[in-house]
């Protein structure tokens, strides 16, 4: 694949898990729907780290650590969303962290972590020219 259908897989992947997401929390599976969040914003960072850096990703999950090195000028406030969201990745799927994750994961929480995942989607969105 070249450079432009890389980035493509990424965007239409994302949108994918971003339709699963949306599915997810309407069946009030909370904890599964936030890390499908995740998924969504990786996605989208890893499609501007090939726009603006390489086409070979680094494998790693951290999405503040994507941003970095993806070259993304990121505010406090967006760094601190990236570090939250990535705690959805480990706490959906590690067992030591799983029933916590779980238990903290009701409608209320999963609400207001699905708008900050909005938001950054089409703050990237925004970023690669597909607003």
């Amino acid at each position: 694949m070249d450079k432009k259908e890389i980035i493509k897989y990424w965007i239409d992947t994302s949108e994918q898990d971003y339709k699963t997401m949306l599915n997810l929390y309407k069946s009030g599976d909370y904890h599964w729907c936030l890390f499908l969040g995740h998924l969504v914003i990786e996605k989208l960072l890893k499609a501007i780290f090939v726009m603006n850096v390489d086409r070979h990703l680094p494998r790693i999950h951290d999405l503040l650590r994507l941003a970095e090195l993806s070259k993304i000028e990121t505010s406090e406030k967006q760094k601190d969303v990236l570090d939250l969201i990535t705690t959805f990745n480990i706490s959906a799927r590690y067992p030591d962290y799983k029933q916590s994750f779980y238990e903290r994961c009701n409608k209320e929480f999963t609400s207001a972590n699905i708008e900050k995942i909005k938001g950054l989607r089409t703050w990237l969105l925004s970023l690669i020219g597909k607003e």
